[in-house]
């Protein structure tokens, strides 16, 4: 077919064929009736119909295109079904004249008609982001397809198609003149022609055969794994199978996910993986995917500017504009060099320079190897105070203060500077140093390290070698751009007048054409790794910070580290650092910790490090021994309690907390039934997990309870047996039920132990008047009434300083834990007198980190940071705040079913139906992974851990807590 008709086609319409149109068709021609609806294609008109007992497509093309074109895809489609374990694809369907392919007209135009079968699934393009495995299960089906397509052929593959990326470049050109935007129409050119020169010199390598051509996310449905992800399994639309570069098929499929990429052209890497695992690439084909890549955006965007100017009203081609040019701007957004070569790692291959660099010399020669110091800006280093990395200048201030007592400083190459770090960022900031900066005496003598041309730019000057260029600044020197240099010669001398500091910053870059960046994301890391080589040689000494071992330390903690103690996610980050609701792992990644409860005022708070660095240089040892802070911190405790709640015992956990308060209860009531809630969590110890009844946390809890421990019904008002704030009475009557067993049973009650506000079902509150009236039911049996306060308690409802004052009640016994020490081991138990008396029957008792001097410093720090800085009153303010973003979440999102809580204790609930309240238990582990990658720490709660519980530090601020809200916004906007 000659290159004219080649493009005629490119300037067709859509058939003009209307939905009453098509059911006349499919009636008369297939003698089939349903319900019809269009389907978006950009030159076909595709229809599905629903004949009540099963689904087809018709389709309907023009009579332009060659009948041998579309009887090659129907054989296709059965070579393909006729393979075991091959992806979903379509049926063709004979007409009732028994021919596959219909030739028609409808008003006055020809056209070709064939029905097939429909594939049941849910298409990606409509999920704006793909997890990893989706990805990759994307890969391996195009390279199933690929695979099963090699020994396939027909007369009707060898034909000229716009789509054919071996004609990539002519197919652009003609297109260009439809693009009326002139910078967009210059930048498709400028890039067609980038990819056209690294594309030409592969092409002999390239395997031909048959390929779908057009495996992308519009063209695959899905099924959701175990875990709720998507993963695609059919293919729909051969309408482009042809015979051409199998690693076009690839190309294809990974230029249609740039689109999911947010902005990160690497999002494609697992896909490449899987594709090479099942049809493997040779090199050059490897290195021709990139340039098909791009050649294939260039394509996409010239394409749909024509068929929009063809075809107006086609809401297909103008709802995928957008995501297309989004395609272009990524596949432009990066270095054709990076991308092969990160596409290269990422199959395990060779990439064909040496890492070690070869006759490299010093490039200064005055300075000894011995006497370079190297600063530490990493996540861990001592050297930031407080939040100095904040701080613009804080390297070149650290590198200065090292180069004045030592002489020659440098930064390190291939660190993670925490100094680059981007606190409430959705995006991994670049932080891995691609370069070394070094602060050393002003006019030390330089020379070239290697032969090579030198080039000057103000203070830029690049060596240019033969396969290596080292780019220069801060070096004065006097010779002319375009000089050739040799090995050892004079390159000039560091700016800056005698006897002061110069600085000098140095990079080496394998592409001559780039000015490399400073720092890479660490994603792109070791790809920018191999074009930017270490500058150690130029000292003559290892400058190189040492290699991250996520992966090994991982691996240590599980081989001796008990695994019943989990960690969160399944590829946690490395966290090394904190300061104040912020996180931050070893690449220099900034996290919001939204999930926190234990560090209450924030981490790294410098009070907090002062009192207990001052207190531990002073004493710390058990609380038996006769020290001030034991009885002041008592003291304080006890007047933050309720009158009459005026002994304090103090202990080292909640579990523990919890387990005492029990103790306490059976000790001054002679009894030991426990009412305990369903659904709650209060502890590992002994006791305090006989009275916990979540699933959640162990999913035998409810079989395994010991006979002391009678649970009563869970005061669920979102989702339990009876809801809304008119369940009291029913959930009262539902404990008074339980008692009247254990009455019956005449073998008394020790006490209730239940949490004022239903933290571990997140944050739910209890009916109104519900404890009021059950601790008169349990008191009437001489039963005592303990409030958990661990994860609700100590100002974390804003509102109020202890949740039981949602209630209007006061308890016998209050357990608090977590937050009151910041982290450090520490929690307590506030009764009355008499109560902590009788325990005294069962002998003496003591904690030793409890009521250590540290921890009671430690305890009393955080009660005066939490009053100085109002934290109480932040909690409520900026609780408040946050709760109202998140409801207005649900006025958009039908997968947020409630909000619960109060505070800076919140539960966001969320269901797969309002009416059914069906937990949404897999979209909740989906999002918390998510917004991981969006730089939040998330997790799930609830005994169908379908509730995310927001408890972050009480500093958290106005800005975190939009940060918060966007990023979970920007997720439910992505396609749950």
């Amino acid at each position: 077919m000659p290159d004219s008709t080649l493009f005629e086609r490119t300037e067709l319409p859509r058939p003009a064929v209307s939905i009453e149109q098509a059911a006349d068709i499919l009636k008369e021609h297939y003698g089939l009736e349903g319900s019809i609806v269009e389907l978006g294609s950009q030159q076909d008109r595709n229809f599905r119909i629903d004949t009540g007992a099963v689904r087809f497509v018709l389709k309907i093309c023009r009579a332009e295109y060659a009948t041998i074109e579309l009887e090659a895809q129907n054989a296709a489609m059965r070579h393909l079904r006729a393979i075991d374990g091959m992806a979903r694809v379509p049926e063709p369907i004979a007409s009732t004249s028994g021919t596959d392919i219909v030739a028609l007209a409808v008003d006055g135009e020809n056209y070709q008609v064939r029905l097939l079968s429909y594939l049941e699934g849910e298409p990606l393009t409509r999920r704006k982001h793909l997890p990893p495995t989706t990805v990759a299960a994307l890969g391996d089906l195009a390279g199933r397809v690929a695979l099963g397509l090699k020994d396939f052929s027909h007369d009707g593959l060898e034909r000229d198609l716009q789509w054919d990326l071996r004609r990539a470049g002519p197919v652009a050109l003609r297109l260009l003149g439809a693009v009326t935007d002139r910078p967009l129409r210059d930048q498709i050119a400028k890039a067609m022609i980038s990819a056209m020169k690294r594309l030409r010199p592969l092409t002999p390598d390239l395997t031909v055969q048959a390929i779908h051509q057009d495996i992308t996310d519009d063209n695959v449905v899905s099924r959701p794994d175990p875990d709720g992800r998507p993963i695609p399994d059919g293919v729909i639309d051969f309408g482009d199978v042809i015979s051409s570069w199998l690693v076009a098929d690839l190309a294809v499929t990974c230029a249609s996910l740039l689109h999911h990429a947010d902005n990160d052209p690497f999002f494609i890497l697992p896909a490449v993986r899987a594709f090479h695992a099942v049809s493997p690439l040779n090199a050059s084909e490897l290195r021709a995917l990139w340039p098909l890549i791009v050649a294939r955006a260039g394509v996409l965007v010239a394409s749909s500017e024509q068929q929009r100017a063809i075809d107006p009203d086609n809401g297909y081609v103008i709802d995928n504009a957008a995501h297309e040019r989004e395609i272009f701007e990524v596949a432009t957004s990066v270095p054709f060099s990076l991308m092969e070569t990160a596409i290269l790692q990422a199959v395990g291959d060779t990439v064909d320079t040496p890492a070690v660099l070869p006759d490299i010399g010093r490039l200064l020669p005055d300075v000894e190897p011995d006497s370079v110091r190297l600063t530490d800006l990493s996540t861990r280093s001592f050297d930031f105070i407080q939040d100095e990395w904040s701080d613009p200048e804080i390297d070149w201030k650290l590198l200065a203060q090292v180069a004045a007592e030592t002489g020659v400083a440098t930064t390190r190459y291939g660190e993670y500077r925490l100094s680059y770090t981007k606190p409430l960022s959705a995006h991994a900031p670049a932080t891995f140093a691609l370069h070394i900066d070094a602060c050393l005496p002003a006019e030390t003598l330089a020379v070239a390290p290697f032969d090579g041309v030198l080039q000057t730019t103000e203070q830029h000057i690049i060596l240019r070698g033969e396969d290596l260029s080292l780019h220069i600044h801060g070096l004065d020197c006097p010779i002319d751009d375009g000089t050739p240099l040799v090995a050892g010669q004079d390159l000039g001398r560091i700016a800056g007048a005698p006897g002061t500091i110069g600085g000098l910053r140095l990079q080496f870059c394998r592409d001559d054409d780039l000015v490399p960046p400073l720092f890479a994301r660490p994603a792109h890391a070791q790809a920018w790794r191999h074009l930017c080589p270490s500058p150690s040689a130029l000292f003559g000494t290892d400058i190189d910070a040492p290699p991250l071992e996520d992966e090994k330390l991982l691996e240590r903690r599980h081989r001796n580290f008990a695994a019943p103690q989990k960690n969160y996610y399944s590829h946690p980050p490395q966290i090394e650092r904190g300061w104040k609701e912020h996180l931050f792992d070893t690449t220099g990644r900034a996290y919001l910790d939204m999930v926190n409860n234990v560090t209450m005022v924030g981490h790294g708070h410098p009070r907090l490090a002062h009192a207990a660095g001052h207190q531990w240089s002073l004493l710390n040892t058990n609380s038996r021994f006769h020290y001030a802070s034991v009885a002041e911190f008592s003291e304080r405790l006890a007047g933050l309690a309720p009158d009459g709640l005026d002994t304090v015992f103090l202990v080292n956990s909640g579990s523990e907390a919890v387990d005492l308060a029990i103790r306490l209860a059976w000790a001054a009531s002679g009894a030991r039934n426990m009412l305990s809630l369903l659904e709650a969590y209060h502890g590992w110890t002994v006791a305090s997990d006989a009275v916990s009844t979540s699933i959640a946390d162990n999913p035998r809890a409810l079989e395994t309870r010991p006979d002391w421990v009678h649970p009563v019904l869970s005061p669920n008002t979102y989702r339990g047996q009876f809801r809304g704030e008119a369940s009291t009475t029913d959930y009262v009557e539902a404990v008074a039920a339980t008692l009247a067993e254990i009455d019956a049973a005449g073998t008394g009650l020790a006490g209730i132990v239940c949490e004022s506000v239903y933290g571990n079902a997140g944050g739910i509150p209890l009916p109104p008047g519900y404890l009021r009236q059950v601790y008169a039911l349990v008191r009437d049996r001489g039963g005592l009434c303990i409030a958990d306060e661990v994860q609700v308690g100590y100002g974390r409802l804003g509102h109020h300083f202890w949740g039981f004052e949602t209630q209007g009640v006061v308890p016998d016994i209050i357990t608090i834990a977590k937050g009151m020490g910041n982290g450090q081991p520490l929690g307590a138990v506030i009764t009355r007198r008499e109560i902590a008396e009788a325990f005294e029957k069962e002998g003496y008792f003591f904690s030793s980190s409890g009521g250590s001097p540290v921890s009671c410093v430690v305890g009393m720090t955080v009660l005066d940071i939490m009053r100085d800085e109002d934290l109480q009153e932040n909690a409520r303010i900026i609780g408040d705040y946050l709760k109202s973003r998140l409801e207005a979440l649900g006025q958009r999102f039908p997968l947020v079913g409630a909000v619960h809580g109060m505070g800076l204790y919140l539960g966001l609930e969320f269901v797969r139906d309002r009416d059914t309240l069906e937990p949404a238990t897999a979209e909740t582990a989906a999002i918390c992974d998510r917004l991981l990658d969006l730089g939040v720490i998330m997790q799930p709660t609830g005994d169908h851990l379908n509730v995310l519980k927001i408890k972050p530090p009480l500093c958290l601020a106005k800005e975190s807590a939009d940060f918060f809200a966007d990023m979970l916004e920007k997720v439910l906007s992505e396609g749950w």
